[in-house]
C-alpha cells in the first residue's frame, strides 16, 4: 500500500486569523455510545436498569466536552439517554463525511470533484435509510436544494486543502478505544489514519464548521489529543501530526504531540472523569447555562428556563458511570 509524505504540498496555510467556528456546524466523529444500552423513548424507561447487561463506562472526546460545557447535558445524554431531533447542520456534516469515507474507495486519478458528486446520491440514500428522521429535516424542495448545494460546497473546498488523489489512508473511520486504569474506556472514531514511508502517523479529522479563532483551539484540540492518547497507550505509536481541516473556511490546524503531553492530558481526562463520578454520587448534574443554550435540544426540560428534566430510572447512573448514588438524585436548579 502507498503511504503518504508529510506534509502536503497543498495544505493551507493557518497563520491568519481564522473565523468563529459555526456552533452545531456538524457532528462529532467520535461521538458514540458510552453505555450499552438501548436509547428509551420519551421519559425514563418504567423497570429498573439491568445494571449487568450494561457494557462498561465510557468517554468519548464529545461526552467530555459535554461535561465541561453543561453537567445536565451530560446527564440527559449519557445516563437518561434522551433522544434528539436530528439537525440539519449535524445531517449535513454526517453526509459529508460518509461521502469522503467513498472517496478514497475510488483508485487514485478518479478522486475528482465530479466523482464527489455522483457519491453524494448514494451517501444520502444508506444514510436516511439507516436514520429515517433524517428525511422529516424540511419541507420545501427549494431548502432541499439549498441544503444539498452546500453541502457539496464543503465538499468541494476539500479540495482546496489536499489532493487525495496524491493519498492512500491507511485506515478510516477507525474505532478506537482504550481502558484507563482505575477509570472509564476512551473511546471514539477517527476519520482517518495516515502512515509516512518512515511510520510516521497523521490522525485527520474532517470538521463542516469554520475553524476557531486563534487562541481558541484547545476544545478542537482537546478531541485530538484524545485520539493521540488512544493511539499511543494501545498502539505504542505517538501520533506524528494531528490535523483538523474546517471544511467551513477552508483552514487547517496542526499540532504535533509529545509524550509529556500525553502525560498531561492523562491528567486532565482523570480529572473530569472525576468530576462525573463525583456528580454520580452527590446527584447534582445542575446546569450551566452559556450562549451555547440555544442550540441545545433539552432546552425546554431545562431548569435554567423554568423546565424540568425527567426523573432518572433506577440504577440508570451506576449502569452509565460506574457508582452508585450516595443521596437521592439533588433538585435539578439553575
Amino acid at each position: 500500500m502507498t503511504s503518504i509524505a508529510f506534509p502536503d504540498p497543498m495544505s493551507a496555510d493557518t497563520s491568519g486569523t481564522p473565523s468563529d467556528e459555526t456552533l452545531g456546524s456538524g457532528p462529532v466523529a467520535d461521538d458514540v455510545v458510552d453505555s450499552g444500552a438501548a436509547r428509551p423513548g420519551d421519559g425514563a424507561p418504567e423497570v429498573p436498569v439491568d445494571v449487568a447487561r450494561r457494557s462498561v463506562p465510557g468517554l468519548s472526546p464529545s461526552r467530555a466536552n459535554d461535561f465541561l460545557q453543561c453537567p445536565l447535558l451530560f446527564r440527559l445524554r449519557v445516563i437518561d439517554r434522551l433522544p434528539e431531533p436530528p439537525s440539519a447542520a449535524a445531517a449535513r456534516g454526517t453526509l459529508v463525511h460518509a461521502v469522503l469515507e467513498r472517496l478514497f474507495d475510488l483508485p487514485a486519478g478518479n478522486r475528482t470533484r465530479a466523482a464527489v458528486v455522483e457519491l453524494i446520491p448514494g451517501a444520502w440514500e444508506a444514510l436516511h435509510t439507516e436514520q429515517p428522521a433524517y428525511l422529516d429535516l424540511f419541507d420545501a424542495e427549494e431548502q432541499w436544494d439549498a441544503w444539498f448545494a452546500s453541502a457539496r460546497d464543503l465538499l468541494d473546498t476539500y479540495f482546496t486543502l489536499e489532493d487525495p488523489n496524491r493519498l492512500q489512508p491507511r485506515e478510516r473511520e477507525v474505532f478506537v478505544r482504550t481502558q484507563l486504569e482505575g477509570g472509564p474506556q476512551l473511546r471514539g472514531i477517527i476519520d482517518r489514519l495516515d502512515v509516512a514511508p518512515d511510520g510516521a502517523v497523521r490522525v485527520v479529522d474532517y470538521k463542516t464548521g469554520r475553524s476557531p479563532r486563534a487562541g481558541y483551539e484547545s476544545t478542537a484540540l482537546f478531541q485530538m489529543r484524545f485520539y493521540a492518547y488512544v493511539l499511543w497507550r494501545e498502539r505504542g505509536v505517538l501520533p506524528t501530526l494531528l490535523q483538523l481541516e474546517y471544511l467551513g473556511d477552508g483552514r487547517i490546524v496542526r499540532h504535533a504531540p509529545s509524550e509529556p503531553e500525553m502525560v498531561t492530558f492523562e491528567s486532565r481526562v482523570r480529572s473530569i472523569w472525576a468530576g462525573i463520578e463525583d456528580s454520580a454520587r452527590s446527584g447534582d448534574w445542575r446546569p450551566r447555562p452559556s450562549k451555547l443554550c440555544d442550540w441545545c435540544s433539552f432546552k425546554a426540560i431545562c431548569p435554567a428556563f423554568g423546565g424540568a428534566p425527567p426523573a432518572m430510572a433506577e440504577g440508570a447512573v451506576e449502569a452509565a458511570i460506574g457508582v452508585a448514588p450516595e443521596v437521592s438524585a439533588a433538585p435539578v436548579t439553575p
